[in-house]
């Protein structure tokens, strides 16, 4: 089943409705995807970012992921799109970064948190 038409109908509609409720709650999404997991393995999307937060959902290499462009310590991955990707994936590589996604898949999005050592720009 291909999900990516719902994935990013809901991603619009989220757009839109962030847009609409003014620019201080807007939030801007980046795609990421997940990389370097070790074969056989899956990344761990948390419900807060921490190793022992309960777990979402789990996706694979090569999943593209859509950020909030939060991340701990401070770091937005907006002001470092402009970044080489291999400093990019430096700077968050000891961080926790925002995920918004549907671990259940049925159209219910909600943001959880996906360590960076395991996420590069797409």
């Amino acid at each position: 089943m291909n999900i990516y038409p719902r994935i990013a109908a809901a991603f619009a509609v989220a757009s839109l409705t962030l847009a609409s409720t003014g620019q201080s709650h807007a939030t801007v999404f980046a795609a990421w995807q997940v990389a370097n997991v070790p074969f056989g393995d899956t990344l761990n999307v948390r419900k807060y970012p921490s190793g022992t937060s309960q777990k979402q959902a789990a996706y694979p290499n090569g999943t593209v992921l859509q950020m909030t462009g939060r991340c701990t310590g401070g770091i937005s991955l907006l002001d470092i799109a402009n970044q080489p990707a291999w400093k990019q994936e430096q700077t968050v590589r000891y961080r926790w970064c925002e995920v918004w996604h549907d671990p259940a898949q049925n159209g219910n999005f909600v943001t959880g948190w996906a360590y960076g050592k395991y996420i590069t720009p797409h």
